[in-house]
């Protein structure tokens, strides 16, 4: 059971969302907020599996919010679902440690596999949202990686998991997590959502 909490400040889309998740097996609202300030104490009490947060709420945006929650529980997985899709909003909510980036026109269906994904180690974003961030992208000559790193690291910007990563290269599990622990140690980071910040910051891929 992939346990959900919402926060989003619309009634209606905070409803809907709740009856999709409650009504599909293998999958359970935990809860729903329309604030940060009320959904954070929450989410760290009871420890959902995945967030579905909106960045434009009152009081408190939810690109703060992630900030806070990641602070204090670094594995949360987190997925952005908001009509924002402009190039600050989605860098600073990476940035900030979302796990995923999608747009609330997403199908139900879409959404909820993009749960799933995200509860498997995976980073799920919208087709246009994946094109934007790696359109923005221009790679620096001065990257310490190496070609193959660097592709890892284009495939983990993609929002691709350490198995598909692996199929995509043909190689081992074991040979993508070697380098990715090589690209965390060249980049100085210690998590994907910091060497994905890093990897747009520096240009990198």
């Amino acid at each position: 059971m992939i346990h959900v909490a919402i926060v989003e400040d619309d009634h209606d889309i905070r409803r809907t969302l709740a009856l999709i998740i409650d009504g599909t097996p293998g999958f359970s609202c935990q809860f729903d907020y329309s604030d940060c300030e009320s959904a954070i104490p929450e989410i760290l009490k009871y420890k959902p599996d995945v967030v579905l947060m909106d960045i434009n709420l009152p009081g408190m945006s939810g690109i703060e919010g992630v900030k806070k929650l990641k602070a204090q529980r670094p594995d949360l997985d987190i997925i952005m679902l908001t009509i924002q899709v402009d190039d600050h909003s989605v860098f600073e909510s990476i940035c900030a440690g979302a796990t995923g980036y999608m747009i609330k026109s997403t199908p139900p269906a879409a959404l909820l596999q993009a749960i799933e994904e995200v509860n498997k180690g995976g980073a799920p974003m919208s087709a246009n949202i994946a094109r934007k961030v790696l359109g923005s992208f221009r790679r620096s000559a001065e990257s310490p990686l190496s070609d193959r790193e660097t592709e890892i690291l284009r495939l983990l910007c993609e929002g691709q998991n350490y198995k598909s990563i692996a199929e995509a290269l043909f190689v081992s599990g074991h040979t993508v997590r070697s380098h990715i622990k090589n690209i965390y140690k060249k980049l100085h980071v210690n998590s994907r959502a910091e060497a994905v910040k890093k990897a747009m910051r520096d240009k990198l891929v």
